[in-house]
């Protein structure tokens, strides 16, 4: 049994060497200054959003993207195949405000419930070079929201990858794990982009250049996988040199967040599922990651029910843990999520399975639409 221990605690330590290598490079995002040349004038922008049966949503938010203080954008509010009150919602703000344009799709049968046909049409009337996206439950979290995104395209810069935050709930253990869970996501890709190795962005808030969706023949690489509007586009758009990060407050959308477990479970399988159509190089490195965590608590698990050498055992598992917490506690604190790192350890162990039984789930079913 000994030798089998000592094997054990081989692999767990290779296991935690590269675990906390993660969590070292998630420095690069946690203690990373705002680096960008602040433009002489800015440009003008045209914000995009994808809506499909959101009238409550968009009577709310409408308001908000138009109260924007910024010179010159306009609003393309897309219509996709709504069969509530969308449409007439949009028609009457559209009524009022010059600056709204109008875009409704009706279904199409080859690209039924695609929400990338609905944004490709939408992109196609933006009159100006500069596309700015959210969602329709999505507001911005001041009036500068766009100034802030807007003020990162440069010569060399064709994507702007911003945070999208979530509303805080009182009391409410599902929307600290949402929030969590938003909260290791920007710390990665965020991370990887400054690290040179841009692959996603959120929808929520994202922004980029006309000419680079163009250049990239738009979605059509992608377009027969349901999500991906966001992610897929960076994950195959973005270098190193055309890609900048936004994570100032002032620039960051927030969004309703799902109110039962049951719903956020449907929408991340949808998120998790583009995953598989990243490049190859993105899918080992996450991957990685993701396995170096499964194998820790699981080797812990073993090693400390049978005590091998648990003083030493501990010793690592709290130096683990210390360079983890301070990459996600200092992480949370630049994006405004200060409750975050309180109960990170439940937190991170029981996302981790989380994730993980969404990957089976998705491997015997996968989800079909986006919405």
């Amino acid at each position: 049994m000994e030798p089998i221990l000592t094997y054990l605690f081989y692999v767990f330590l290779v296991v935690v060497v590269i675990n906390i290598t993660y969590y070292l490079f998630f420095f690069l995002f946690a203690f990373a200054k705002a680096n960008y040349i602040k433009p002489k004038t800015f440009p003008p922008v045209s914000i995009i959003v994808c809506s499909k049966n959101e009238a409550e949503n968009l009577r709310n938010n409408i308001p908000k993207w138009l109260d924007q203080e910024y010179a010159e954008f306009e609003l393309i509010l897309i219509n996709d195949a709504s069969y509530d009150e969308t449409e007439s919602v949009i028609e009457e703000f559209a009524k009022k405000h010059s600056s709204i344009t109008q875009v409704h799709v009706e279904n199409n049968e080859a690209f039924w419930g695609s929400k990338k046909y609905a944004l490709t049409l939408g992109i196609k009337k933006a009159q100006y070079p500069y596309l700015l996206f959210t969602d329709a439950d999505c507001y911005p979290s001041s009036r500068y929201w766009i100034q802030e995104m807007a003020k990162h395209f440069v010569s060399t810069k064709e994507i702007v990858l911003g945070y999208g935050s979530y509303e805080k709930v009182k009391n409410s253990w599902l929307n600290q794990l949402i929030r969590f869970e938003t909260v290791i996501t920007a710390m990665q890709y965020f991370s990887y982009a400054i690290g040179g190795r841009p692959y996603m962005g959120v929808g929520r808030n994202l922004a980029y250049t006309s000419q680079l969706f163009y250049k990239q023949r738009g979605f059509m690489d992608h377009m027969n996988v349901q999500s991906g509007d966001d992610d897929l586009f960076v994950n195959q758009a973005a270098t190193k040199k055309n890609v900048a990060i936004n994570f100032d407050p002032k620039g960051y959308t927030i969004s309703i967040p799902k109110m039962s477990f049951g719903s956020w479970y449907t929408q991340k399988r949808r998120h998790i599922s583009v995953a598989k159509h990243y490049r190859f190089s993105d899918k080992f490195f996450l991957g990685l990651f993701h396995l170096s965590q499964v194998l820790f608590f699981l080797l812990l698990t073993v090693l400390l029910i049978t005590m091998w050498e648990w003083q030493l055992v501990l010793i690592i598992i709290g130096i683990r843990y210390l360079i983890s917490w301070i990459s996600v506690g200092v992480s949370s604190f630049k994006l405004n999520e200060k409750d975050i790192p309180l109960l990170y350890p439940i937190h991170e162990l029981f996302l981790l399975f989380f994730q993980l039984s969404i990957f089976i789930t998705n491997l015997i079913s996968k989800p079909t639409r986006w919405k």
